[in-house]
């Protein structure tokens, strides 16, 4: 994936998303940006539409299954990765089938997230 490729991170604990932020700075992504919820996610992704999108699922507002399914009806070329410590295999099947491109547990393995971005225009 380009360096410049549009990332946005959206998680509701701050700590997350700099975490998130932050590695994706230390692999070279210049363009990140960051909201605390669902809803500020599916309206960032309107307006910006990011190449990428590192999504929590619980979060207040709109959940990460029902984001993703509203920013894939709007852009079905967003790739979105969703990033949560609920590994319960039915939010992930949910957001897998709404279009989710991969899932990655908390915490975030930094290795295991550059391959899946490395691997994700394939």
């Amino acid at each position: 994936m380009k360096s410049d490729t549009a990332i946005l991170v959206c998680d509701d604990s701050i700590l997350a998303r700099k975490s998130l932020s932050s590695m994706l700075s230390d692999f070279g992504y210049k363009n990140v940006s960051e909201v605390s919820n669902g809803e500020d996610c599916v309206n960032f992704c309107r307006e910006n539409k990011p190449g990428v999108v590192l999504l929590d699922i619980v979060m207040p507002v709109k959940d990460g299954v029902t984001a993703t399914k509203e920013i894939m009806e709007m852009n079905p070329d967003t790739k979105i990765i969703i990033v949560s410590s609920v590994g319960t295999q039915t939010h992930i099947k949910e957001a897998i089938k709404a279009g989710a491109k991969d899932f990655i547990q908390k915490p975030v393995d930094e290795e295991l997230l550059k391959q899946i971005l490395e691997n994700i225009d394939g």
